[in-house]
């Protein structure tokens, strides 16, 4: 039996992920790489991402870019800027997934409420997002139920008001892209 190791090269690697607002100043950030060693190269990093991106149109479909040998996958909502960077050599398919991911577990967390007081207010839940769905650059998870689920199990504050809660949305939404699939 072949080692984690060897397995290890094939997994698809996140460099990090990073919330903004539409100022481009942090939220929420996770770097899972060393091309960024210091925090002024970082900071530099997320100007230069959001001065290339917010003259887009990333409302409704994600968007790509290239930037730096990277592959960028972004979305926005309201006054926050989402974006998940991986190497140039990275499906984009699975950098979408995790960004999609993502976007849809914070919205249940939020309860539809995806703006930046409110992502303040709850950066517990969104660090815990994303910690479930990237482990050091590692796609875990990118079931927004599921993701969204394992975090609300983890927040002992809340009990079990914010499972249901949580559940009852995910259904929701799975009952909502049914409905929109069969009407296509």
């Amino acid at each position: 039996m072949a080692s984690f190791a060897a397995y290890q090269d094939n997994c698809p690697f996140v460099k990090n992920i990073l919330i903004l607002d539409s100022e481009g100043k942090r939220v929420a950030v996770k770097y899972y790489s060393d091309e960024w060693p210091t925090l002024s190269a970082k900071l530099a990093f997320e100007k230069s991402v959001f001065s290339k991106t917010q003259k887009t149109n990333a409302r409704n479909e994600a968007e790509i870019t290239m930037f730096d040998n990277n592959i960028i996958i972004y979305k926005f909502i309201h006054d926050l800027h989402f974006f998940v960077t991986g190497g140039d050599d990275e499906n984009e398919l699975i950098l979408a997934a995790v960004l999609q991911g993502f976007f849809d577990a914070v919205s249940l967390l939020l309860r539809g409420n995806v703006e930046k007081q409110e992502a303040l207010e709850n950066l517990d839940l969104i660090l815990l997002c994303l910690d479930e769905i990237v482990d050091g650059g590692m796609v875990l998870e990118t079931e927004a139920s599921v993701v969204a689920g394992k975090v609300a199990s983890h927040t002992a504050d809340s009990g079990a008001a914010l499972s249901e809660q949580v559940i009852s949305q995910a259904l929701a939404t799975a009952r909502e892209h049914l409905t929109r699939s069969l009407l296509k």
